[in-house]
């Protein structure tokens, strides 16, 4: 029951248009989701490349992103195990520092609804400001740094995450803290999680 409506969710979220007006590439929903699912990513936006191909996570900081987790493509692209949720499921545009911010339509019109036929969700990734103000309902613009260096509040249901874009790699180069001390955590958990699930 839960699947067959999960598919017709997803069936109208890949058909949505209610931000056609502001997308400079059009719509073009990119999400990935299952009820057996027991990891959740909950990113920000796709970006350009994503848009093209629709995969979620295909570019560099997919692959980084699956470093830190310490996992394959093949496991991070099984729906049956990882859920990806950006707060805007389409491609906002890019400005002059980077791309737009998630269009604000669509969480309150998806998002609810979509976890809530995530029943299995162990660890939920949060990765950058928007998915934290959300997730962590945080309304008062704490910075992402701090919201990582408070990681274990939340944990080990949840982890906050910087963005793994190359952007940030000045961010990692300061904050050598959070390779020493968050990513061996994280690789830990979700091993944990995807090895019982074999069981």
């Amino acid at each position: 029951m839960a699947a067959n409506k999960l598919t017709g969710l997803l069936k109208e979220v890949r058909a949505c248009t209610l931000c056609e007006a502001h997308l400079p590439l059009g719509p073009r929903p990119v999400l990935q989701a299952h009820p057996k699912a027991m990891i959740l990513i909950a990113g920000q936006a796709p970006g350009s490349k994503v848009h093209q191909t629709g995969i979620p996570f295909d570019d560099p900081s997919g692959d980084r992103l699956r470093d830190w987790m310490g996992i394959s493509k093949e496991i991070f692209y099984d729906a049956t195990r990882i859920a990806i949720l950006p707060m805007g499921f389409c491609f906002p545009g890019t400005g002059k520092s980077g791309d737009f911010p998630p269009r604000k339509e669509c969480a309150p019109a998806w998002r609810e609804q979509l976890l809530a036929l995530l029943p299995e969700i162990q660890l939920t990734l949060v990765i950058g400001q928007y998915a934290q103000a959300w997730h962590l309902h945080d309304s008062s613009n704490t910075s992402v740094t701090q919201h990582v260096l408070d990681w274990q509040s939340n944990w080990p249901a949840m982890l906050p995450l910087p963005h793994p874009s190359p952007r940030n790699n000045i961010w990692l180069k300061q904050n050598l803290w959070f390779s020493v001390e968050v990513l061996p955590a994280l690789r830990e958990r979700v091993a944990k999680i995807l090895h019982a699930e074999k069981k």
